[in-house]
């Protein structure tokens, strides 16, 4: 009996202990929690003052639980909100550094194109006087094409460059055969002789091909760094999934729910959540990486053989080298042009105008001394541009990549990679025991903490790839010293958001190349090569319609 009554007290003893023990759980300040919350700008009255059964909880660990149902619900917008900050800082600074640069180098070709242009002109006026003046549009429209191949890039280099010599060879042969009445059927026959006489010596053809490769380097490094610009400026912007927000939510606030408001999420915690969240982003980093390679390839054809400065600078002397070429050796010019044109009239005595060789084209030109020449934009130079953004763009290299490990080195985002066992995992204060995932959507289907869906990639993600792409080929070829045509960057990297639409007619496939047809092939030739491909098009559209269908319902 007195063992029973004995057992009977223990039992009451350990009864009341544990209401005791419950009662002091439930009593726990949750002030601190309180404190925070409102310091975010929620209402306090949404917080209780102590702990309270957490049943209502949707995400975070039940039990009891410093937040209520409110709270929670707030604290998921909440942590979308910090999620999105935390990634647009990242890429805001990279955007920001592209888009410096960008302009930076803008300026600069601008303002050198306006000094040659400015420099040609006094040195003209200066050498030839009244004889620039009277055919000074000539040179005005050579500026002019320049300056619109590199705003827009819908000019033929090559072709423009041909038609500049062969109107200055007519100008030219004018004046040095000043006694004689040329129609203007007569002067165009004078215009085919231009490759075979070569009137101007070498220097059409070298500076048609220096011209041609430096202001398609230029102008395809710029619009590089613009693609840059835009690609990371629409990436910055995330929308997490359902999926994602949940983790977010667990990782960043969940532990104030349980009291622990200054423990953070481990680092591995941290990472798998930002690699699931990122998972689309993490696919751009094999075309950024190869972008970026085809960036620095063209940048150090900048530094060296298409240097836009070099050939800018000296343009002037270069002219006036070709002009007193086709001085020196006008008389034989002259007499090869009469026997395949013909012998032209003579004017009437009256009328005969003084002779080129007593006119002010006897002056030769004298280039400037470097320190005379004026400064381009910023007073800077192309090597001193260029050497800034090389080191760039080898530090933007596996930017997306690196982005949820940079995310997650924020020490308002996660615990130091050395605070492993006083950190929060999700469910408390211990150690996170899984693995961290690979980046890239291919390897989300093992994510212990974000459920992704690999199977349907971001659209806007996949507009940004094409139009990398699609800028990795155009930089390939002016490496190359091809010229290429050029797209609208906006339209080629547009897109509002996540779940934007990319047409299969809109989407950029394939660079287009000059039409310049280089192949030599004949008319005949020509007709019957474009038979074959009006014959081939019903096939064509036939496989392309296969591989629709076989599209659509793998996407399905």
């Amino acid at each position: 009996m007195a063992r029973l009554g004995l057992l009977a007290l223990l039992c009451t003893l350990a009864a009341l202990s544990a209401s005791l023990l419950a009662a002091e759980l439930k009593s726990k300040s949750c002030s601190e929690v309180r404190r925070l919350y409102v310091s975010k700008g929620f209402n306090k009255n949404d917080a209780p003052l102590y702990e309270i059964n957490g049943d209502h909880l949707k995400i975070c660990p039940q039990g009891y639980t410093c937040c209520s149902q409110e709270m929670e619900e707030k604290y998921s917008l909440q942590s979308k909100d910090d999620f999105r900050s935390v990634v647009s800082e990242q890429c805001n600074h990279l955007q920001a550094i592209f888009a410096s640069r960008y302009k930076k180098f803008d300026e600069f070709f601008k303002e050198l194109l306006e000094n040659a242009e400015k420099s040609l002109n006094d040195m003209f006026v200066k050498t030839y006087g009244h004889l620039y003046m009277q055919n000074s549009e000539l040179f005005k429209d050579l500026f002019v094409e320049l300056k619109r191949y590199y705003v827009a890039g819908n000019v033929n280099l090559e072709e423009m460059l041909n038609d500049f010599w062969a109107r200055l060879l007519e100008r030219m042969f004018r004046l040095v055969n000043s006694q004689y009445h040329f129609t203007d059927e007569y002067l165009e026959c004078v215009s085919k002789y231009t490759e075979q006489l070569k009137p101007f010596g070498d220097v059409p053809r070298k500076l048609k091909l220096q011209v041609t490769r430096a202001f398609v380097a230029a102008r395809t490094f710029a619009q590089g760094l613009a693609v840059a610009r835009d690609v990371v400026g629409k990436v910055s912007v995330v929308n997490p999934t359902a999926q994602c927000t949940q983790a977010l939510l667990k990782m960043i606030y969940c532990s104030h729910c349980r009291g622990l408001v200054t423990v953070k999420p481990c680092y591995n915690y941290c990472s798998n959540i930002m690699r699931g969240c990122l998972a689309n982003q993490g696919d751009l980093d094999f075309e950024w990486n190869n972008f970026i390679d085809a960036m620095l390839m063209v940048a150090e054809r900048l530094e060296g053989p298409f240097n836009i400065e070099s050939v800018m600078d000296p343009i002037d002397v270069k002219i006036s080298d070709a002009i007193m070429n086709m001085q020196d050796n006008s008389v034989q010019v002259s007499q090869k042009v009469f026997q395949g044109c013909g012998p032209p009239k003579p004017l009437p005595a009256g009328r005969i105008s003084r002779s080129i060789s007593e006119s002010a084209f006897s002056a030769r030109f004298r280039p400037y001394h470097p320190e005379q020449r004026p400064t381009t934009a910023a007073g800077t130079s192309l090597d001193r541009l260029v050497t800034d953004v090389k080191e760039k763009l080898k530090q933007a290299k596996k930017f997306w990549s690196s982005l949820p490990s940079t995310v997650c080195n924020d020490e308002r985002m996660a615990a130091g990679n050395g605070n492993e066992d006083d950190c929060w995992n999700g469910k408390g204060k211990s150690r996170y025991l899984f693995a961290v995932t690979g980046n890239g959507l291919a390897n989300q289907g093992n994510n212990p903490e974000v459920q992704v869906d690999t199977s349907k990639p971001d659209i806007l993600i996949l507009r940004q790839i094409m139009a990398l792409r699609v800028m990795t080929s155009k930089m390939k070829n002016a490496y190359n010293g091809n010229d290429v045509d050029f797209f609208d960057i906006s339209d080629e990297s547009s897109g509002e958001g996540s779940g934007s639409g990319c047409e299969y007619q809109q989407c950029p496939s394939e660079i287009e190349y000059n039409a310049t047809d280089h192949s030599g092939k004949s008319a005949n030739e020509k007709a019957d090569s474009a038979g074959a491909h009006a014959e081939a098009k019903p096939y064509l559209l036939t496989v392309l319609c296969l591989l629709f269908f076989v599209v659509q319902r793998e996407w399905r």
